[in-house]
């Protein structure tokens, strides 16, 4: 993506869009690591420069507690496919439409 002129003539470059999507419970999946199992509750999806979408899974040790902050892959499941495109489309609508520094 080429950087975008700012009034001033001074190049803007993003070097990252990301949003956090919070997982609704009926799509929410369990996963292990390093010998303590988590519940997905949360996905970060960025948008990488060539357009295509990125998303890692975060969320809370089923035993309790606050765990360490650890991502996991986002399983290729149709629904948790479109969740991702969804909150994508829903995120560029959100930003197409601010309204400036508050």
């Amino acid at each position: 993506m080429p950087p975008c002129a700012m009034s001033s003539d001074v190049a803007v470059e993003v070097s990252a869009l990301a949003i956090n999507v919070t997982v609704p419970e009926d799509l929410r999946w369990t996963d292990t690591r390093r010998g303590e199992e988590f519940l997905l509750t949360t996905l970060n999806v960025r948008l990488l420069p060539d357009g295509h979408l990125a998303a890692k899974a975060y969320g809370r040790p089923t035993a309790g507690g606050r765990g360490a902050y650890v991502s996991f892959p986002v399983p290729a499941r149709e629904e948790l496919v479109s969740l991702v495109s969804d909150a994508a489309d829903r995120a560029a609508q959100l930003w197409s439409a601010h309204r400036g520094p508050g």
